[in-house]
């Protein structure tokens, strides 16, 4: 007698495909490792019945982030052999990358599959740019800003590795999650290993009881290697996060059946493969499907036309074209349309305004105008509106949903952009210190500035993330950092760093439109222009169309013809609080000095700074930063490299002094810093060449 499934034989049949496709093509990839071992990948032995289960049951405007061994996901979403293959020989056609990275890699944005914004390795930090998203998909449903009816409402799926679940970032995920209850689905697939250490070793739990301390988290736990229990469960937790928009975990135990990579062989250190083998998830279907419908000679067949499949898409695949290598360059940005400066930046009628009012109303004047724009960081909710009240009536007058506090995690501030960014809304975030942008810096480097170049330029980041910078009032050594050495050699972001208040305005503006993560500098100490000398922080306020395009440097003091024709004038190149020193020390040298505020440091304005050397044949950089190997030693290297014929002395860097932090007496903090005093002796020292 025929045992009936309980899940549809049609779907038996085509789970059986995808699972036995995936373990073929694996097959196939050992067999001819003296090819496929050129670059690293991992396949998904022993995990194809949980991950064809989940593959099979998302629609096209759901959202996936799989993990690097999640190939049977991938074809179970309609993705075919050859597709993955080309990522596996990082070929041209290669839908993911262009062959920038691994297999299993994904990144797709089709409109009849499963969309997949782009993720690093997947080793835990897809966990915030998933959540991210979701928090998106909410806020857009709650605003009535989604176009999805009632019935396609999506859900976002996030696989991880067991071993992952031990990464912080994994817990800020978590309770963001359960905090703002978001549809979002953790799938996790255990298989008990993390390369060669095993689960009893670097965990004290795993994730069933793990999830236990999330309030507001359902979890269920799967035998991952039983496709039909699978199917169902997961059909059933699918239902429930569509319909209830809740967070949900699933914990699918499962056999790890290959290698870890091809790089890492099982054999090398595996003692439990035979174990392992027997809860291979392919033989329990096989079994089922032999007790419906199906016979072996059936069977047989279709493993005999898949393998005739596979190795003629391998061979495709193979052969396919390598990419450009001009093409290297294509995506690093993506194109934005904000190209020349706009609008009027001294209207008649304004007053002037401080650098803290000019952020606050360019803000004011985002959320106006986008109802998609939202501001989240630490303390910038209703209660406070910042620490330096930079955010001051925006939750009372846009609500706490779309400007609100964070807990103090700095990781899923930054990285949660990725995963909004691609819902469609234009995240604003904001790290309260620059001290304290560590921990985010992962996500940053690994997820934000790299999601338009591996995913050959489908999920640019649109968002600005602004920072507090700078040593003022005694800050103390968490609170007043410079980064900026840091942040420009991320590639992928770009970097501004307004001096006064018109600036703050416009470049906030620009930051807002540009498709790419921008990161907006603003020193503490010229928020309120409370600091002797830096009253010209203060301007009038610019329109509301008032945009400066990135990229662009400003020159706010020049030197007169007669003194650059007789070789006495010099260039001073500085941004920020770098900016009043220079004036100041410059007020004794009577139209001799010329200073270039650099406004945006990356993209930064090469041209002009070559321009304006060439014409001074001296050059100044002044910078808050310790000197040492940064971005202005940087920057003076790009200067000697292009400029050297003209140069009549050489080029000075004044940085603060090279100690590990800010100290809190503000004796100490005093002596550490440039003033005006220092730039003016060196301007002395140098008009003397």
């Amino acid at each position: 007698m025929k045992i009936m499934s309980k899940i549809d034989n049609n779907i038996l049949i085509k789970g059986y495909k995808l699972m036995l496709t995936a373990r073929l093509m694996s097959d196939l990839y050992e067999k001819k490792s003296d090819l496929t071992s050129k670059y690293v990948h991992a396949c998904s032995n022993g995990h194809e019945a949980i991950q064809v289960a989940v593959g099979l049951q998302l629609r096209n405007f759901d959202w996936v982030y799989p993990y690097y061994r999640d190939d049977a996901l991938l074809l179970s979403l309609g993705l075919s052999p050859y597709e993955l293959m080309l990522q596996l020989f990082a070929k041209k056609d290669d839908p993911f990358s262009g062959g920038r990275t691994y297999y299993s890699h994904p990144s797709l944005n089709r409109k009849d599959i499963t969309k997949i914004p782009h993720q690093s390795s997947a080793t835990g930090m897809q966990a915030i740019p998933s959540t991210g998203l979701a928090m998106g998909i909410k806020y857009l449903e709650e605003q009535n800003l989604s176009k999805k009816k009632i019935n396609n409402k999506p859900i976002v799926v996030c696989s991880l590795g067991d071993a992952a679940i031990s990464e912080g970032e994994i817990s800020e995920a978590l309770q963001i999650s359960a905090l703002k209850q978001l549809p979002i689905i953790f799938l996790v697939q255990d298989n008990e290993w993390d390369i060669s250490a095993k689960s009893d070793e670097i965990r004290s739990n795993d994730v069933s009881y793990f999830i236990k301390g999330f309030k507001g988290i359902e979890s269920i736990q799967i035998n991952g290697s039983d496709f039909e229990e699978s199917y169902t469960k997961i059909n059933e937790v699918i239902n429930k996060v569509r319909k209830k928009r809740v967070p949900y975990l699933i914990h699918a135990k499962v056999p790890l059946l290959g290698h870890h990579t091809s790089g890492v062989r099982k054999e090398w250190y595996r003692n439990d493969l035979l174990e392992h083998k027997k809860r291979d998830p392919i033989p329990i279907l096989e079994k089922l499907i032999l007790k419906s419908k199906y016979n072996q000679t059936e069977l047989d067949e279709i493993k005999f036309n898949l393998l005739n499949e596979v190795k003629n898409q391998f061979e495709d695949a193979k052969n396919s074209q390598e990419p450009d290598i001009d093409s290297i360059f294509d995506h690093e940005f993506a194109p934005t349309k904000i190209l020349n400066e706009i609008g009027t930046r001294k209207p008649n009628k304004n007053r002037k305004i401080v650098m803290v009012d000019a952020a606050l109303y360019a803000m004011k004047e985002i959320l106006n105008k986008h109802p998609e724009a939202v501001f989240y960081g630490q303390d910038v909710g209703l209660r406070l509106g910042g620490v330096f009240r930079e955010a001051a009536t925006l939750a009372e007058k846009f609500g706490c949903n779309r400007v609100f506090n964070t807990p103090i995690q700095e990781a899923f501030i930054i990285g949660s952009t990725v995963g909004m960014s691609a819902a469609g809304c234009k995240p604003i975030v904001e790290v309260q210190f620059a001290d304290y942008i560590w921990p985010g810096l992962n996500q940053l480097f690994t997820e934000v500035s790299r999601s338009c170049y591996l995913s050959n330029g489908k999920w640019p980041v649109n968002a600005l993330i602004r920072v507090p910078v700078g040593a003022y009032g005694s800050g103390g050594p968490y609170h007043s950092s410079s980064i900026e050495s840091i942040l420009t050699n991320i590639k992928g972001i770009k970097v501004v760093y307004p001096s006064n208040a018109a600036d703050m305005k416009g470049l906030m503006k620009s930051g807002f439109y540009d498709p790419n993560p921008v990161i907006i500098l603003e020193h503490k100490g010229l928020y309120w222009s409370k600091i002797d000398g830096t009253e010209d922080s203060k301007t009038i306020e610019p329109d509301e169309d008032y945009i400066i395009p990135l990229g662009k440097s400003n020159i706010i003091l020049e030197a007169d013809e007669a003194n650059i024709n007789s070789g006495k004038s010099l260039l001073i190149i500085s941004y920020g609080m770098g900016i009043y020193w220079s004036k100041n020390a410059a007020k004794n040298f009577e139209k001799q000095i010329e200073i270039l505020d650099l406004r945006t440091l990356i993209p930064i304005d090469l041209d002009k700074i070559y321009t304006l050397v060439k014409k001074h044949n001296k050059c100044i950089i002044v910078t808050e930063e310790s000197k040492g190997f940064g971005f202005s030693e940087a920057l003076a290297g790009k200067i000697q490299e292009n400029c050297f014929d003209f140069l009549d002395a050489p080029i000075k860097i004044i940085g603060s002094k090279s100690v590990p932090a800010i100290p809190l007496n503000s004796s100490l903090e005093a002596a550490i810093l440039p003033n005006s005093k220092i730039v003016e002796k060196m301007i002395k020292k140098l008009l003397k060449f």
